[in-house]
C-alpha cells in the first residue's frame, strides 16, 4: 500500500500479523477514500459532503446486514463481519472527514482535540479491534498515540495546511504569543512563533509519553509495529525541537539514518 498520502494510519506493512493485513487494508481503503473525498481535487464543498453521505449510507446498510453496492464498501463489509469491527469509528472518521469540508479554524486546543478523537482516534481503536485487543488501558493508550501523532502531522503541516485555507494551531494560542496569519502566510518564522511551536511541541509529546507503554503492553510483530510509530513521532518531535518549529525552511521527514535507529530501538524494547 502507499501510505505516504495518510500519515496517521499504522501502516499495513509486512511488519503486521498476517491474520490483520485484510482487514488492515478494507479499513485503510475506507479511510484514504473518504479522505480523498473530503480533501482531493475540485469538488465543491456540497459534492464533498454528499460524497460522504453516500458513504455513511452505506455504512447504515451494513449494520443492517445489508449488501453496499460499492466494491470497495463490500469488502469493507466482509473485514467488519470477519473480525467483529465496531461501527462507530467509522462513522467517527466521517464525521471528521465532513468537518474538514465546513471548518477550517480552532478556536482552542479542546477543539482540536475533539477532532483528532474523531480523524485519528477512531483508526487506533480498530487496529486493536484487528488485533483482538479491547482492554480499556490499550485503548487509552492508543488513544493518546493517535491523538499525539496528528497533533505532530499539524504541526508538520503548518504551511501546507495554510495553502489549502486551514489552519490548525489553536486562534486561543496564536492570540496569546501575538502569532498572526498573515505570519504564517508569510512563511516567518521570528518574534514568538518558536515559543508558539514548542508549546504545541509539548502537548504532542505529552501525549505520545502517556501512550508508549502500549507498545511493550502489546506482544508480537503488532507490538513492534507500535512502537515503530511511536518512535517515528518522537523523532519528528525532535526535529520540531531542533529547529525551533520553523517548519517553513523544512518540513521534518524520517530520513533513512532515523528508520535504522528506530528500528533498533524497536528490537531492544520488545
Amino acid at each position: 500500500m502507499s501510505v505516504g498520502h495518510y500519515e496517521n494510519f499504522p501502516v499495513g506493512s509486512l511488519l503486521l500479523p498476517r491474520r490483520m493485513r485484510r482487514g488492515v487494508h478494507a479499513v485503510y481503503h475506507f479511510a484514504r477514500t473518504a479522505d480523498d473525498i473530503a480533501d482531493e481535487g475540485d469538488a465543491s464543498a456540497d459534492e464533498r459532503l454528499a460524497g460522504l453521505a453516500a458513504l455513511s449510507a452505506q455504512l447504515e446498510m451494513i449494520s443492517a446486514g445489508q449488501l453496499p453496492p460499492d466494491a470497495m464498501m463490500q469488502a469493507l463489509a466482509r473485514a467488519i463481519a470477519e473480525y467483529q469491527l465496531p461501527l462507530a469509528p467509522f462513522h467517527d472518521l466521517l464525521s471528521a472527514f465532513s468537518q474538514d469540508v465546513t471548518k477550517t479554524r480552532y478556536q482552542d486546543f479542546a477543539e482540536i482535540v475533539d477532532y483528532c478523537r474523531r480523524s485519528a482516534n477512531p483508526v487506533g481503536r480498530l487496529m486493536l479491534a484487528l488485533y483482538g485487543e479491547s482492554d480499556s488501558k490499550s485503548i487509552a493508550m492508543s488513544d493518546g498515540i493517535c491523538t499525539a501523532l496528528q497533533l505532530i502531522n499539524f504541526l508538520q503541516d503548518v504551511a501546507i495546511d495554510w495553502d489549502k485555507g486551514r489552519v490548525y494551531l489553536p486562534q486561543s494560542d496564536m492570540v496569546k504569543f501575538r502569532v498572526s496569519e498573515e505570519q504564517i502566510a508569510r512563511r516567518d518564522a521570528s518574534g514568538m512563533w518558536t515559543p508558539l511551536m514548542l508549546k504545541e511541541i509539548g502537548r504532542a509529546r505529552a501525549m505520545l509519553s502517556a501512550g508508549a507503554p502500549l507498545g511493550r503492553r502489546l506482544k508480537g510483530r503488532f507490538g513492534f509495529e507500535i512502537r515503530m510509530t511511536i518512535l517515528g513521532g518522537e523523532r519528528i518531535l525532535q526535529k520540531l525541537h531542533a529547529s525551533g518549529g520553523d517548519v517553513f525552511k523544512a518540513r521534518p521527514v524520517l530520513q533513512r539514518k532515523d528508520w535504522l535507529y528506530m528500528f533498533w530501538r524497536a528490537l531492544k524494547a520488545s
